[in-house]
């Protein structure tokens, strides 16, 4: 009896874990810039929370329209590389074993070994083995539109309701202020989390990611800044 040996690895993660730590990073980011532009345009509390919550609600409807547009197409690419396969699998099925034991050759096998092992492949799933070794399609890689889509749309929402929930409690003269500090301590706890989920350095991202999220909320307070002054 054959015992097999369950490994998990943090790829298997990685199409639901990059769409949400891509929507969380930039609910965080891009509402917490929104409104420190519009704060340092000296905004009304109210105007602050109003602009908040649009940037909330439209960042998610964008972040899962974006997703959505972007996996379906990646989607729709696998699917004609398959529909392909399988019609040269139908036209000339021994042409195609020369091509996987090929494959297998190149990666290191002998030519007897490489032809056993694509024959039994192929007996079991011929599409399978074509679509994993020579097209690069596996469970793991596979496109999902949806799944992309609501996990970006509710990382977003969940990460651009911090800095919304802070500007409700923060007065007008310390929202800046507030919104900045808790933003930067937010992300660096996302960063490192991310890394520390996907076996990566977490110094490395705390600091990438806090770098380029400071840089992006004092340009939009400058512009802000400059607005303002112009208009006021």
């Amino acid at each position: 009896m054959i015992h097999y040996h369950r490994e998990r690895h943090s790829i298997g993660h990685v199409g639901w874990l990059r769409a949400a730590v891509l929507g969380a990073n930039d609910g965080i980011v891009s509402t917490a810039s929104l409104l420190l532009g519009v704060a340092a345009a000296n905004a009304t509390h109210a105007g602050l929370l109003l602009t908040g919550v649009s940037g909330l609600v439209a960042g998610a409807m964008s972040m899962a329209t974006g997703e959505y547009v972007s996996v379906s197409s990646q989607s729709d690419t696998e699917e004609a590389a398959l529909a392909q396969e399988q019609a040269e699998l139908t036209d000339d099925f021994h042409a195609e074993h020369r091509e996987l034991t090929a494959i297998y050759v190149k990666r290191g096998l002998s030519v007897d070994l490489a032809e056993r092992v694509a024959q039994a492949l192929m007996a079991h799933d011929a599409l399978g083995a074509h679509a994993r070794d020579e097209l690069g399609i596996n469970e793991i890689t596979t496109a999902r539109p949806l799944q992309a889509a609501l996990t970006s749309a509710l990382s977003f929402a969940a990460g651009a309701a911090l800095p919304l929930v802070i500007t409700f409690f923060s007065p007008v003269g310390w929202a800046g202020m507030t919104i900045a500090a808790s933003t930067l301590i937010s992300l660096a706890i996302l960063g490192g989390v991310a890394a520390k989920i996907g076996h990566a350095s977490v110094p490395k991202g705390i600091v990438r990611v806090t770098f380029w999220s400071a840089l992006a909320m004092a340009v939009a307070a400058g512009a802000g800044l400059a607005v303002g002054h112009v208009l006021g």
